[in-house]
Formats: C-alpha cells, structure tokens, sequence
C-alpha cells in the first residue's frame, strides 16, 4: 500500500501491483473463491490509489501544470469509469459470465489510464516541480491511501474539499466493513 519514493515512484508501484493483480486473475482456474478473493484485493487497491490520486496528485497537477485542469479533468473521468466497473463487478460472482468480460473492460479502461498517466501526467508533473514536492506528494499520497476506502463509492465527490473531507469516513466504514466480512485477507 506504501512504498516509498516521490508521488511518481509511489503511484508507478501501484500501478506494476495492479498489473500483477490482474494477471493472477486471468491465470487463475475456474476457482470462484480465488478469483472472488483476487478481484477483492484488485478493488481495494485501485479505489485505495484513485482516491490518493483525487486527494492529491490531481490538485497538484492543476496547480503546477500548464493545461493541468484539462489533464486532471481527463484523469478523473477515467476514475468515473473505472469506479462504475468496479461496483459492477464487485456485485458479480465469478461464475457469472459478466465476471470476465468486467474484468476485460476493467483492464482494458486501468491500462489505457496509466499509459496516459505515465506516458504524459507524470513527465509533466516531474518538469513543473521540484523534488521535494515531488517527496511532499508522495508522503501524501501514501497517508491518503492508509484511510482511504477499500469499496467502491460511485457517488462520492471525487474533487477537493469534499472528497477529503468525506473519504476517511467511508474507508473506515469499507474497513469495518472487511474485518467482518474477511475481505482482503489472503489466506
């Protein structure tokens, strides 16, 4: 969940988990508990590292980018899309027929989002600050994901102030919610 490093390194990371998250569910037999179990722990991590990036990332990139509103306006309907799969899928059982085809979808819409992300945000966000704004937000980004929710919430605000103000109390929730449940474990 933290791994150190500026905001680039810190959400790059992510972003290599992710991939290996979706390629243990593509590699995985017909088990629906694994894949269950496997697409759980993919969920949690991308709505974990979408709302560090609204937090955080995004608000820098309007601030110290040159267009960055656009940018981060493209960033977070990405996020809209990617959140609505998600609810979707987290209310699809993996001998559903739609189980895999969310999961193509899902795939397919994340690796378009971080080849943006990495190919064009990142490289102008690393020329328009300083390292240790760059250190700043990754300190940042990694608080945010420790309180951020691990559900998917379609309808929360997804821009400052309200998604700060609102995302701790959802991911408490989320986090009850899974310590009851045993959601995310690994077993």
């Amino acid at each position: 969940m933290g791994h150190g490093g500026n905001v680039i390194q810190e959400l790059i990371v992510d972003h290599r988990e992710v991939d290996e998250l979706f390629e243990q569910i593509a590699n995985q037999a017909a088990d629906a508990a694994t894949r269950r179990a496997l697409a759980d722990q993919l969920t949690m991590e991308l709505v974990r590292h979408s709302v560090a990036e609204e937090q955080h990332l995004y608000p820098a990139v309007r601030r110290y980018v040159d267009g960055g509103d656009d940018l981060a306006d493209e960033e977070i309907a990405d996020h809209g899309e990617i959140e609505r799969l998600l609810k979707e899928l987290e209310g699809c059982q993996p001998d559903d027929a739609r189980f895999d085809m969310l999961i193509v979808q899902l795939r397919t819409s994340v690796t378009a989002h971080v080849r943006d992300e990495e190919d064009r945000l990142f490289p102008l966000l690393a020329e328009a600050c300083s390292a240790e704004a760059l250190d700043d937000l990754g300190e940042k980004v990694r608080a945010a994901k420790k309180t951020a929710p691990t559900r998917p919430h379609p309808a929360a605000p997804d821009t400052p102030p309200l998604n700060k103000i609102l995302a701790p109390g959802a991911g408490m929730v989320d986090r009850f919610r899974d310590m009851l449940t045993g959601r995310g474990k690994q077993g």
